[in-house]
């Protein structure tokens, strides 16, 4: 044991002087506040309309300063309306919806350069990220002034003679990718940006999916006049409802604040 501790101490001391004596943690705590929107039938190529704020809580576990493990669960919401459309095909259609997103996913972060809170040496790096997520919807509409909840209505005709189609299941996956950059905060915690897109496997966020218009009449036989009233709002009898060749996308953009937490990593005899 004399003879460890010296070569402890030393060691240690070499450490320090070539600067890899900074206190640091490998985990982190974080949360992360902006705004959310969609992309699918009934808003198709303008990215940022609608945005509506969000925000979640997310967990990182730093292997090393290049990669970094993370959890996250997300609040978000989005919405669309045909009114806002500058196709007149589409203003016709007349079909709006509404969702919350209850999100949680996991991921793996690829840091462009070097980064550990707390060490002088890395004070900031961008990162790609990608992952998977569940996530919970509801899409609705508004309708005569009261919002109405449209998955349990069937309105293309789900799980009735209508259609070869079960009723869309409200929990779906996703596939989270993107984008970001941080900047440390000391021996706080760092200060980012991020842009995620998650990639769906669903066409229901917003409660569009089928090519044509079912038959209202028969509709309306087998899950009611509102289904039938609210599948088809256009005023035409037949029509394009949708896009059945894409599924829909979201997406998450704002800014993060993270602090450390857990043990702080430091040399013996060095503290800070």
């Amino acid at each position: 044991m004399n003879r460890i501790t010296p070569f402890l101490v030393f060691l240690c001391l070499t450490v320090s002087f070539s600067g890899w004596s900074q206190r640091y943690s490998r985990s982190e705590l974080g949360v992360m506040v902006g705004t959310s929107y969609y992309i699918g039938d009934l808003n198709q190529f303008r990215h940022f309309r609608d945005a509506k704020l969000g925000g979640g809580l997310f967990y990182r576990y730093n292997v090393n300063a290049r990669v970094a493990i993370r959890g996250t669960f997300n609040y978000l919401r989005v919405e669309a309306d045909d009114a806002d459309a500058r196709i007149p095909l589409y203003q016709e259609r007349n079909l709006n919806f509404k969702s919350t997103i209850w999100e949680l996913g996991s991921g793996v972060e690829f840091n462009y350069f070097p980064f550990r809170i707390g060490d002088d040496r890395f004070r900031g790096t961008g990162y790609l990220f990608a992952g998977l997520a569940a996530f919970r919807m509801n899409p609705t509409t508004e309708y005569n002034g009261d919002e109405i909840a449209l998955q349990e209505l069937g309105t293309e005709g789900q799980g009735t003679s209508l259609s070869q189609k079960s009723q869309y299941s409200l929990i779906q996956m996703a596939v989270p990718f993107g984008f970001g950059g941080r900047v440390s905060l000391g021996d706080v915690g760092s200060l980012g940006v991020e842009f995620g897109v998650r990639k769906t496997f669903t066409d229901y966020l917003d409660d569009v999916g089928a090519g044509l218009y079912v038959d209202a009449d028969a509709l309306a036989a087998e899950n009611g006049p509102l289904a039938a009233e609210l599948s088809n709002r256009s005023g035409n009898r037949y029509g394009k409802r949708g896009n059945e060749s894409t599924k829909d996308w979201y997406f998450f953009t704002g800014a993060t604040l993270t602090f450390k937490i857990g043990r702080q990593i430091t040399c013996p005899g060095n503290p800070r």
